[in-house]
């Protein structure tokens, strides 16, 4: 998908503050955080939302909670509490079609969400 952001961050076409890198995701700081900690993660994999994940993307999506687990020890914030959010279409607040789950903590939350 050559007009999709997430790609051009990922291929070194856009700048991304990264924090995290493998061969199946990236994960980098939001350029608008909504946390202290707020950083993205996204597969390598182009998938526009999580209604286009197949059975063979389950291994993929068991690494993703592995890595934000990572991360979230790695940023000091897995010991008060972190959440890791998806939002799939426009109504859920989707605005990037390339599937990414936010890595968000820092801070106290409220529930039910926004």
């Amino acid at each position: 998908m050559s007009d999709c952001l997430f790609c051009g961050i990922i291929k070194g076409e856009m700048k991304g503050n990264f924090v995290y890198q493998d061969p199946s995701v990236v994960a980098f700081r939001d350029i608008r955080p909504q946390a202290p900690v707020h950083i993205l993660i996204v597969p390598r994999k182009h998938l526009a939302t999580l209604l286009d994940l197949g059975e063979e993307d389950n291994d993929l999506v068991g690494h993703i909670f592995q890595v934000a687990v990572s991360l979230a020890k790695n940023e000091g914030i897995s010991q008060n509490g972190f959440r890791v959010v998806a939002n799939c279409g426009s109504q859920a607040g989707q605005t990037v079609y390339h599937i990414h789950f936010h890595l968000l903590g820092g801070r106290s939350f409220t529930w039910p969400p926004g």
